[in-house]
């Protein structure tokens, strides 16, 4: 059943900072309801992180205090032994722009020592275990297929907004076809 017009996703190419949502009924454990933030996109493939599911991460398993005192999300199947950033200090060193104000990665040291100075919240800088990635062409192909749909959206709301809210807040804000689906239930059968 499709659900998304994708004609959105018609003649406009995926960048970093673009967010996808995924159909209501995309039946991937790994990605129901998911928001995923494209922070690369190049010919070879593409790179990004789910930003609406966190994680329960037991404290006695991790000695970093930046983690200890954030929460954690899962970025994505892919290398979950993998620590990623996104936030909003543009002054770390090796960051990656993404849109005005947010940027991925940059200089774990400089992040530590601005949670040392309790400069770092939920509010600005969220943590990732693993990503999500594509293949050469596999996106596309997802995206010809009906799997996501992409969302242009102002980076900064992904701080103010609840995660478990993300998914149906993205699609609200998406206009009247998207706000119907936003209410769409998980499992309509118990509707």
């Amino acid at each position: 059943m499709q659900l998304f017009d994708t004609s959105l996703n018609d003649n406009m190419e995926v960048i970093k900072g673009d967010v996808l949502v995924a159909e209501p009924f995309l039946d991937d454990p790994n990605f129901a309801r998911s928001v995923i933030l494209i922070c690369e996109h190049k010919e070879e493939g593409a790179f990004g992180l789910v930003i609406n599911k966190p994680v329960s991460v037991d404290v006695e398993d991790v000695p970093d205090p930046l983690i200890m005192g954030n929460d954690i999300f899962v970025g994505g199947p892919v290398e979950q032994n993998t620590l990623h950033v996104i936030h909003t200090f543009d002054m770390l060193d090796g960051s990656t722009k993404l849109q005005e104000g947010v940027f991925w990665g940059g200089n774990y040291d400089e992040l530590k020592l601005l949670h040392m100075n309790g400069e770092v919240s939920s509010k600005n800088c969220r943590l990732f275990v693993g990503y999500s990635g594509w293949g050469k062409n596999q996106l596309e192909e997802e995206l010809n297929k009906n799997s996501w749909v992409i969302a242009k959206i102002d980076l900064k709301k992904i701080f103010e907004i609840e995660p478990e809210n993300l998914w149906q807040e993205v699609l609200r804000s998406m206009g009247s076809k998207y706000k119907m689906l936003s209410n769409y239930p998980i499992d309509p059968r118990l509707n």
